[in-house]
């Protein structure tokens, strides 16, 4: 494995790390069901994505590399597919959203 190869699958890694962390911070801090599941769906997809990259990688051109690709292709494809039908169901079952005005603060914390 090249020094530039682990060197830019640790900063992928290191990304997937802060993206997964953000993601994890818009769950707990969003006010509704809505954003919530915007928040966490969008960057924990894209976390998951750096840090499959990162350890691809780190593993090189070998069968391990390819099961990653796999797996990547289905969070890829199945994390958004999950979310959508969360919202819709939420949106079905009479779970209203938060609206707030331009300019208004929400009242909850």
């Amino acid at each position: 494995m090249s020094m530039i190869a682990g060197f830019l699958g640790g900063a992928c890694l290191l990304a997937g790390a802060i993206f997964s962390l953000i993601g994890a911070w818009g769950l707990l801090r969003m006010p509704d069901f809505y954003t919530r599941v915007h928040a966490a769906s969008v960057l924990e997809t894209l976390g998951a994505g750096f840090i499959l990259l990162g350890l691809m990688l780190q593993a090189g051109f070998t069968l391990v590399a390819a099961k990653l690709l796999m797996i990547g292709l289905l969070i890829f494809f199945a994390s958004p597919t999950a979310s959508h039908a969360l919202a819709r169901a939420a949106m079905l079952r009479g779970v209203k959203p938060l609206l707030v005005k331009a300019g208004e603060a929400s009242s909850k914390p």
